[in-house]
């Protein structure tokens, strides 16, 4: 039997990774505080991001929206924005 495993990271550390937030203590206290949602539902900054899931960032007065495209640890600054897609309303 083979089992595949799927890829899933942190919110808060894919945050950081992605540069969609420069730090990931303030990716954590944006999750926390109820401004990140992933598909919709508001997140803490340990749960888990998969594949496909929907980010929203919810800044003062307006809010973005990005479709995960890859997970990955490390990746370089030019490489970043190859994570996430830019979704619009």
């Amino acid at each position: 039997m083979i089992f595949i495993k799927e890829k899933i990271l942190r919110i808060d550390k894919f945050l950081k990774i992605s540069r969609l937030i420069k730090r990931r203590t303030i990716a954590k206290e944006a999750c926390d505080n109820g401004r990140v949602l992933i598909n919709d539902k508001p997140c803490k900054a340990g749960s888990e991001l998969k594949i496909g899931d929907v980010i929203t960032i919810l800044y003062n007065e307006y809010q973005m929206k990005f479709k995960v495209k890859n997970l990955l640890e490390h990746v370089t600054k030019e490489t970043a924005q190859t994570l996430y897609e830019s979704i619009e309303d």
